[in-house]
């Protein structure tokens, strides 16, 4: 079996401040030797040059840094620019999606769905990228069926895609089905489980809501049951992902991908708690 890998995600952040506690929690997760770091791409490209320069920093770093870039309302004029920037700058990773289209813009752009990116970024630039892709175990909220997202996973790879990282999800069972229904169309890349740790319910909930995550009825109980008590919400939240990613790595997931949201305390608690 390959060695196990270990990644985090960051958002650009949009002030002074927020770029500070970016650069702290960094510092903070840096000596736990991720494979790479990954970053963000708002709607649209709303974050563009906040995306490219929080990579250029991580990478100067040390540390391999892998942007998001979403395709849709981009034109293919702009992404060879932005490929080239990042060519220029040395990265060598990147994980392609299709992306949200951001409010009020009416034009969706030169691509419809993330396996036109993933071919195009092969067609500009050959094998110079690692391409991530992203997967859905709980099916992609505008899938049609549960068919037509496998389908549409499928495709992605195809088109040139190395490997995938998915949404989060609290139910190990829907991961391993879904590896499972991916490796019986013949398809082999590795598929990492993507992590959110539990540190605020009213956030949680929200997310999930608009990604199509779910959260088993008994862990948003126990969560509401806490009110304010963000103490416990983060006691209880430790101790349901941690036997989540316990569960994963005994089954032999390839690796682990958290979703930080740009704080270092509970993915460290959580990593400790794993003896990574």
């Amino acid at each position: 079996m390959q060695d196990r890998y270990f990644s985090f995600e960051f958002f650009p952040p949009k002030t002074a401040e927020g770029l500070e506690k970016l650069r702290n929690t960094r510092a903070q997760l840096a000596p736990l030797n991720p494979k790479y770091i990954s970053v963000t791409f708002g709607a649209g490209g709303t974050t563009q040059q906040g995306t490219l320069d929080a990579v250029l920093e991580i990478q100067r770093e040390g540390i391999e840094a892998a942007p998001h870039l979403s395709c849709v309302g981009s034109s293919r004029e702009s992404i060879r620019d932005i490929l080239k920037q990042y060519r220029d700058g040395g990265i060598r990773h990147i994980v392609a999606l299709r992306g949200d289209m951001p409010s009020g813009m009416g034009e969706i752009g030169e691509f419809r769905y993330a396996n036109e990116l993933v071919e195009f970024i092969r067609a500009e630039t050959g094998d110079w990228f690692n391409i991530e892709v992203a997967a859905y175990p709980e099916y992609h909220p505008q899938a049609r069926s549960p068919r037509h997202d496998l389908e549409n996973f499928v495709r992605k790879v195809r088109a040139g895609a190395n490997s995938a990282i998915t949404q989060y999800f609290y139910n190990a069972d829907a991961y391993f089905r879904f590896v499972e229904d991916v490796r019986a169309t013949g398809v082999e890349v590795p598929i990492v489980p993507g992590i959110m740790p539990i540190t605020n319910y009213s956030q949680l909930m929200r997310f999930s809501e608009m990604c199509g995550a779910e959260v088993p009825r008994w862990v948003a109980k126990r969560l509401e049951s806490f009110g304010d008590d963000r103490e416990s919400i983060r006691a209880f939240g430790l101790d349901v992902v941690t036997a989540l990613c316990e569960r994963l790595l005994a089954a032999g997931v390839p690796g682990l991908h958290f979703y930080t949201l740009n704080a270092a305390g509970a993915t460290k608690a959580i990593w400790q708690r794993l003896k990574l």
